[in-house]
């Protein structure tokens, strides 16, 4: 039956125990990483000396205080010596007389990845064993033949049992070597905090998530770690794990607005172990999907509705109509007009509500937002009186983005004309534009109007509410915050000391600057396939892979949408990327050879009738750059 880690880590602790000698390992920052029960019997440890991650420092500290070192005129000159000794990670032997007479030797070696071993024995009966010798030398003649052959035996288990600690110093060391390699490629913080929330462990991924923060944090309290205000989130949950708890929660980190998942699990000494994660994008996923569903249910709810509806305006419309034809009294043609106005104006209602619930969705593709933005303000400055300026505020940098161009540009109009509506003759729009770190793109429209009401701030996104009266729908800002949440976004209203504001948060989305699409991947090794997949997938692709020329035709046969082939011209098999490009034809989807063949091979020069040849090895940006020729040609 398989063993679980726990129970290889329980049986290894066990076989340390049963070791007569006293064992102690320290890592490269000088904490304890492992010991064996000898060793806290032997020096009188306490047991916070003896857990994972005490201090070295505070051990020799400990041991000097009892004496065993003799009288010490200067004890932290004394530990510091020691730390500095330790520190060199040079292999020692020494022996020294113990304060309570016993005599023991010491044997200290370095760790490949730092740290050391030491291994303490208890020499004492053997030093009595060579005093005896020396000064009884006359008298020994069957004492010392005894001693000698208890000497000899001891010697051999002591062989043994160092040979057994040789062993397992190597299997701590592997072990912790793959746990250390396995915690550090996960994307994730994983770290362990003592009961007094000092770190004692961890991957070295703080700074991935929580942006800004060291990643050396051994030795740091979490809140010198965190920040007061991140800490400040997390003081309540962790206290509560320390306590025994395993409590999961999510919170808004405040320098680049991330959404984090922390998890805390208790140990049995007091400390918790920690998992953090960046959610943003999973969050921002989750609203969409949400926003998504809203829209099907109004969908499903006024689909039925509208239909009935559009009918009785029909009728209306049409009754109004021939009424409008007859003899009518005195009066009565306003009335009839007043009805055919409200009955139009709910046909607009409900060709707005149909576009509100209509199954068309965002469709995201690579924008500059700089063009965006100056076609806006083209757009809208005829609409707004002469009293009225309009600034444009763009501070979004260089790169583009994947944004719905066509629904951003309609939904930050819309917020245009609210704002020249609250204005009235006189006063001055704002559109600014800016990135959040690397997690959202803000969009904030701001005007010199009276502000929202009370009842505006409440409602103002509610469907139907307006402050215009007649004039009005109240769908405007509904179409907005629906643009938004599809989106994954998010959308806030809000009154300045100047007036109103409206401020839109999208998702952060650098548009590759390939095509992307689908590519297929040919490549029969292994290591190269997963290196170029890697390549093509930041480049916007999804990736399909083959690793010879049959298998690629099939695929190209079978799977409709591929954009692009990345084929090696030696590939398993013995049909090569020269043959795929002559099978597959003019009516390919766009071919890139690679190869490490000289220029002057017979093979390349093949290749390069046929198709574009990348030199291996090659990175991202000679893709990109090929691909972009590629385009220019096309």
């Amino acid at each position: 039956m398989k063993q679980t880690t726990a129970q290889r880590m329980a049986m290894m602790d066990a076989g340390l125990n049963l070791i007569a000698q006293a064992l102690s390992i320290y890592d490269e920052d000088l904490r304890l990483a492992a010991c064996n029960a000898r060793f806290q019997e032997m020096f009188s440890l306490p047991p916070q000396l003896v857990q994972e991650g005490a201090s070295f420092a505070d051990t020799i500290r400990f041991i000097a205080e009892q004496g065993d070192y003799g009288p010490i005129d200067d004890l932290e000159s004394f530990v510091q010596q020691r730390v500095d000794q330790a520190r060199a990670f040079v292999p020692h032997y020494v022996e020294r007389q113990r304060a309570n007479g016993h005599v023991i030797s010491i044997e200290g070696a370095p760790l490949p990845d730092g740290g050391w071993v030491t291994v303490y024995t208890d020499i004492t009966r053997t030093k009595r064993v060579e005093s005896l010798l020396r000064t009884r030398s006359e008298e020994l003649s069957d004492q010392v033949l005894s001693y000698t052959e208890e000497l000899s035996a001891t010697n051999r288990k002591l062989a043994a049992t160092i040979t057994t600690l040789e062993e397992t110093k190597r299997q701590l060391t592997q072990t912790e070597a793959r746990t250390r390699l396995t915690t550090e490629m996960m994307p994730a913080h994983i770290a362990h905090v003592n009961a007094e929330g000092v770190y004692t462990f961890t991957n070295g991924r703080l700074s991935t998530v929580f942006p800004g923060r060291p990643s050396d944090i051994l030795g740091l309290h979490s809140s010198e770690a965190l920040g007061p205000a991140a800490y400040a989130k997390i003081k309540p949950h962790l206290e509560a794990a320390i306590q025994g708890e395993s409590p999961v929660f999510e919170f808004t980190e405040d320098q680049d607005s991330r959404r984090l998942r922390v998890a805390f699990t208790p140990d049995q000494q007091g400390g918790a172990f920690i998992l953090s994660m960046d959610v943003t994008e999973e969050t921002q996923t989750r609203v969409a999907l949400q926003q998504a569903r809203k829209r099907e249910i109004a969908a499903q709810m006024t689909s039925g509705l509208a239909h009935d509806f559009s009918n009785l305006l029909t009728i209306i419309l049409g009754m109004q109509t021939k009424l409008g034809r007859m003899p009518l009294p005195e009066g009565a043609g306003p009335l009839v007009e007043a009805t055919l106005s409200a009955a139009r104006r709910g046909g607009r209602l409900l060709d707005r509500m149909a576009e509100m619930t209509s199954h068309r969705g965002l469709r995201p593709q690579a924008t500059d937002l700089h063009a965006l933005l100056e076609e806006m303000k083209i757009l809208a400055t005829p609409s707004l009186p002469q009293g009225i300026g309009l600034s444009v505020l763009d501070n979004t940098g260089e790169g583009r983005f994947l944004l719905d161009a066509g629904r951003l540009q309609d939904a930050l109009l819309n917020l245009i004309l609210n704002a020249r509506d609250a204005c009235g003759p006189t006063g001055q729009i704002t559109v600014a534009a800016h990135l959040v770190g690397q997690t959202w793109i803000e969009f904030s429209v701001g005007d010199t109007g009276p502000g929202f009401s009370p009842e505006a701030l409440k409602n103002a996104l509610n469907p139907f509410f307006t402050t215009k009266g007649q004039e009005g729908s109240g769908l405007g800002l509904s179409m907005v915050y629906d643009m938004v949440k599809s989106a994954g976004g998010d959308i806030r209203i809000s009154n300045t000391v100047s007036g109103a504001m409206v401020t839109l948060r999208l998702p952060y989305r650098l548009a590759p600057m390939a095509s992307g699409g689908l590519a297929l991947l040919v490549e029969d090794s292994d290591d190269l396939r997963m290196t170029y997949r890697q390549i093509l997938m930041d480049l916007g692709y999804s990736v399909i892979e083959a690793t010879s020329v049959d298998e690629a035709v099939a695929l190209v046969n079978d799977v409709a949408g591929i954009a692009l082939i990345l084929s090696d011209i030696r590939v398993e098999g013995s049909a090569t990327g020269v043959d795929l490009c002559q099978r597959l034809g003019a009516s390919a989807p766009p071919l890139i050879l690679m190869t490490s063949l000289p220029p002057a091979d017979p093979l390349y020069r093949a290749a390069l009738a046929l198709a574009p040849v990348l030199s291996k090895p090659f990175e991202r940006p000679q893709l990109l750059a090929l691909l972009q020729q590629e385009g220019e040609h096309a």
